[in-house]
C-alpha cells in the first residue's frame, strides 16, 4: 500500500506551502493529513491537530527529513513518492527548462503556461529541495523514468492537471492573489463568492478521488476576506500534487520535458 506525499512548495521562505500525505489502499484512496504549512503538517505529525483557523500562517525553510519523519508518526511506513509543485531539475535552474516549454506548448492555449523559474526565485528554495531529497534517497524522475528505483519524486503541476480533474478546458480561476485580475472592478463579495465556488469545485472531485478530506472549506459568511482563503487553496494544492503522484503510480502520467527535467500531468 504505497504512500505518496504531496508539496506544493512556495517559491520563497516567506511563504507558506501546503503538505499532503495520502495513500494507495487497493483500488481506493485515502488522506492521512494534510495542513497549509510545513510547520503544522510536522505539529500533526506529533498529535496536534491542524489548526485551520490560525489568525497567520509562518512560512519557512523546507526540510524533507522533518516532513517524512511527521509522516512516518502519521502512520506512513515509508513514503514511496514524493510529488512537488516547484520546478526542480537535475542541474542548476537559471531560466526557462525544457520541461516548462513543454508544458507551455501543450497547456498555453488553455491558459496553462508554466511561471519562468530563475536562479533567484525559486533558486534557493529549488536547490535546498534538491539536496534535500537526495540526502533521503529520493531520485527525481525524469526521461527515461525510473520505474525500478525504490524512492522517487517527481515535479507536477496542478493547474493543468486541474483540467483533467475537473473535466475543464482552461485554466481554473482559484488563485486567491488574482481575484481582482480574474474578475475586475468586481465588489469583494462577489469575488469571495466566486473564489469558494471554485475551491469547492475543486475540493469535491479530489474527495472522489481520495476518499474523505480531514477539513471543509469555511462559507463566504465565515471569512473576512480573500487573504483567509490562501490557506485552503494551497492545501487544495497539496492534495492535487498527493492526487498527481497516485496517478503517476499507477501509470497515469505524461512527461513533459528531458533528462534533466520533467514535469508530470495526468
Amino acid at each position: 500500500m504505497p504512500f505518496v506525499l504531496g508539496i506544493d512548495a512556495a517559491w520563497t521562505e516567506g511563504e507558506p506551502s501546503g503538505v499532503a500525505l495520502a495513500q494507495i489502499d487497493g483500488t481506493h484512496s485515502r488522506v492521512l493529513c494534510v495542513a497549509p504549512s510545513y510547520e503544522q503538517f510536522v505539529q500533526a505529525g506529533d498529535g496536534i491537530r491542524v489548526d485551520w483557523g490560525a489568525r497567520q500562517l509562518r512560512g519557512s525553510e523546507p526540510d524533507i527529513a522533518r516532513l517524512l519523519s511527521a509522516a512516518r508518526r502519521l502512520g506512513a511506513g515509508i513514503v514511496d513518492l514524493i510529488a512537488l509543485d516547484i520546478p526542480l531539475a537535475k542541474t542548476p535552474i537559471t531560466s526557462r527548462r525544457a520541461s516548462d516549454k513543454a508544458v507551455s506548448k501543450a497547456y498555453g492555449s488553455k491558459g496553462c503556461s508554466t511561471h519562468s523559474p530563475s536562479a533567484t526565485r525559486p533558486g534557493p528554495v529549488s536547490e535546498a529541495l534538491g539536496r534535500q531529497l537526495k540526502d533521503a534517497g529520493y531520485m527525481l524522475e525524469t526521461l527515461p523514468p525510473t520505474p525500478l528505483h525504490s524512492f522517487r519524486a517527481i515535479e507536477v503541476y496542478p493547474h493543468p492537471a486541474l483540467l483533467t480533474l475537473l473535466g475543464r478546458d482552461f485554466r481554473i480561476p482559484y488563485k486567491v492573489a488574482n481575484s481582482t485580475r480574474y474578475w475586475k472592478g468586481a465588489p469583494i463579495q462577489l469575488r469571495l463568492e466566486r473564489l469558494v465556488g471554485e475551491l469547492r469545485s475543486i475540493y469535491h472531485p479530489l474527495e472522489s478521488k481520495l476518499g474523505a478530506l480531514p477539513f471543509v472549506l469555511p462559507t463566504v459568511s465565515e471569512i473576512a476576506g480573500p487573504s483567509q482563503l490562501k490557506r485552503y487553496e494551497d492545501a487544495l494544492d497539496a492534495l492535487v500534487c498527493a492526487w498527481i503522484g497516485i496517478e503517476h503510480l499507477n501509470g497515469k502520467t505524461t512527461a513533459y520535458g528531458d533528462a534533466n527535467s520533467v514535469i508530470w500531468i495526468p
